[in-house]
């Protein structure tokens, strides 16, 4: 995985591009990404910020920070959601629709302790974070 990709708001007014491969791609099961999302679980692709363009729009994204961990950013016009700045990671976060030709591998599940749609396929499940994300890294069972 090692091209572009290109992604969109949902009414297309901001375009986003995308180089390089993601640094990760799995499943985040916290209240936060559950809320802001409307779904059970929130499928992510983080991508180191200089990876990331916005080739479209720019004038058209608001941003909402609950904390200083997650900036999240949608277009105003639509209300779509477009990524979640991290800034003390230095990542960006796209749902893994927003780049319908990156094939989504999932790796990880994070914050699965807090589950409301348990998944059993496999992937290694993390109470919280890996420990280099500052989280824990402990594993919960599946």
């Amino acid at each position: 995985m090692s091209d572009t990709h290109k992604g969109k708001c949902f009414c297309g007014g901001v375009e986003i591009e995308v180089s390089g491969a993601p640094e990760a791609m799995g499943y985040c099961h916290c209240e936060s990404c559950r809320s802001w999302s409307a779904g059970p679980v929130n499928a992510f692709t983080l991508w180191k910020v200089d990876s990331v363009t916005i080739t479209k729009g720019a004038e058209f994204v608001g941003s909402f920070q609950e904390t200083e961990r997650s900036d999240r950013q949608f277009c105003t016009k639509c209300g779509g959601h477009i990524m979640t700045a991290h800034p003390h990671w230095g990542l960006i976060d796209f749902y893994a629709t927003i780049l319908p030709s990156l094939k989504f591998e999932p790796g990880i599940h994070v914050n699965y302790a807090k589950t409301v749609l348990p998944m059993k396929d496999g992937l290694p499940k993390l109470k919280n974070f890996p420990a280099e994300l500052g989280g824990s890294g402990d594993p919960v069972p599946e």
